[in-house]
């Protein structure tokens, strides 16, 4: 919540080698509450105006008027949970990030459900970024939203074929970084489940077969590592890879 102490982050983390750093005002943890406009603005707009000088920021909201301020601010990339904002991003002239999820913050971990996950997701992805192409949108990212409304059985499934969605057309974007379900995958010696910060080894296993099976950025706490993970992925793989960081916790 300190300005300065987020502004500061966020330059340590184009040190580290993002190419993307996201921020946000209003947290999307499993049960998280919704913030008002006015703080999301306050939380936001100040940090966007001092990091993109240095680099290309994310705005991380699903509010319109929060997306605007932080265009105006210097975001040229809206960061949309809600999948929703297409028609900010349109009018302007910005990048943007369609996301799936099912339900809210709040209540998306309850009782996830899906027939065919990847065919949901998949399909209301595609739906989405052709929506937003049509409305004049000309960067469209899709996100299939790992931990935002799924198992553990179904991010993993997610992931096993991310090479379908990749081949749909759209850059895709990934974000694992920390998230609950890896410490439930790579638990502790006893067998609990790893906390967040004991999740960086699952972290970057799974950014690498992210950035494997075709996608364009990954979305981290832990910049500098997945940096070497990405240098190292590159050259066996067509077109760039991006990282950007996370402004979460990651305990998703």
């Amino acid at each position: 919540m300190d300005r300065d102490l987020a502004i500061e982050h966020g330059l340590e983390l184009v040190a580290a080698g993002a190419d993307v750093v996201d921020v946000g005002g209003e947290s999307s943890r499993p049960g998280a509450e919704p913030v008002s406009e006015a703080e999301e603005l306050s939380r936001v707009v100040p940090v966007v105006a001092a990091l993109s000088a240095s680099v290309r920021v994310s705005v991380d909201t699903t509010k319109p008027a929060v997306a605007f301020a932080a265009i105006d601010a210097g975001a040229t990339l809206v960061n949309d949970i809600s999948a929703g904002l297409f028609e900010v991003a349109a009018s302007a002239r910005v990048g943007w990030v369609a996301m799936h999820m099912q339900g809210s913050p709040r209540t998306m971990q309850v009782a996830p459900r899906y027939v065919d996950v990847v065919a949901e997701v998949h399909g209301f992805l595609l739906d989405r970024a052709s929506t937003a192409l049509a409305a004049g949108v000309t960067e469209v990212w899709v996100d299939p939203g790992i931990g935002f409304g799924k198992t553990l059985e179904q991010n993993v499934s997610l992931l096993r074929h991310l090479p379908e969605l990749a081949d749909a057309g759209f850059p895709v974007l990934v974000g694992t970084s920390r998230k609950g379900f890896l410490g439930t995958i790579a638990p502790e010696p006893d067998g609990s489940s790893a906390p967040t910060d004991e999740r960086l080894e699952a972290s970057i296993a799974t950014a690498t077969w992210a950035m494997l099976a075709g996608a364009s950025m990954v979305r981290v706490h832990d910049v500098g590592p997945t940096v070497q993970a990405a240098k190292l992925v590159g050259p066996s793989r067509p077109g760039s890879l991006r990282v950007a960081n996370s402004n979460a916790g990651g305990d998703l």
